[in-house]
């Protein structure tokens, strides 16, 4: 596994503190200095660890006066491009548990995801529901079917952790075309992600490519509401 590089540690302890509410909603941060002497590393390292964060859409630096933490209402998916549940929660400072609720591999497929997977429809395709957790709290339902070419030999253990991982050992993701909807909650689903069955969930359907445009996997997942949100920041170009 490739290593981390400093300034990644630095903005990873930084976007933890985030998380935490050690640093809040409109907080200047330590100054470059400051930031360097407590990580003992140089300004430049800080700098490039702030502006991976400031790209995360978690700080923001006003011209003249300083950097800010920005607003951080819900858990954010796609404010940092496309990434896996993995990759967000770490971005945001989270930890991550998953549980495997099904797998298996199925020969029929409900007629919209065929038809999503055209002339792939007919290959070996893996069906999985995974409930995945951050910081110990159920946060989504993931149903997936993905194309069993692109999991190779993986083990159940690898399938409990980020899915990007083991399939970019066989293909490179290139996009991923999305449908999000409010839904009511069902009681089997309320139970599982331990929400009120009055709360409305977020329903997410995707289908995922390569650059090329072949799939890769279509998801249909579903997410709590009052936790998680998809969104994009706009940040004004000067």
């Amino acid at each position: 596994m490739k290593k981390q590089a400093v300034f990644e540690e630095i903005a990873a302890e930084i976007a933890q503190r985030v998380g935490n509410g050690i640093y809040v909603t409109s907080q200047k941060l330590p100054s470059e200095y400051d930031l360097a002497e407590e990580f003992q590393c140089s300004r430049l390292t800080v700098r490039k660890a702030v502006d991976l964060l400031i790209k995360q859409n978690i700080l923001m630096k006003e011209k003249g006066k300083g950097t800010y933490v920005m607003k951080q209402p819900k858990i954010q998916s796609g404010s940092g491009g496309l990434q896996s549940f993995t990759e967000t929660a770490k971005a945001q400072g989270k930890t991550t548990r998953t549980e495997i609720l099904h797998f298996e591999t199925v020969t029929h497929l409900p007629e919209k995801i065929y038809q999503a997977f055209g002339a792939y429809a007919n290959e070996e395709i893996v069906y999985l529901v995974r409930r995945r957790y951050f910081d110990e709290e159920p946060m989504t339902i993931e149903n997936l079917y993905i194309l069993k070419r692109y999991l190779g030999d993986c083990t159940k253990e690898q399938l409990r952790a980020s899915l990007y991982q083991v399939i970019e050992q066989h293909i490179e993701i290139g996009y991923s075309h999305q449908e999000v909807e409010a839904v009511k909650v069902t009681p089997d689903l309320a139970k599982l992600l331990e929400v009120a069955t009055d709360e409305p969930l977020l329903l997410v359907h995707s289908m995922t490519y390569s650059p090329s445009a072949k799939p890769i996997l279509y998801d249909t997942s579903f997410y709590r509401a009052d936790k998680y949100t998809f969104k994009n920041t706009l940040v004004r170009q000067k």
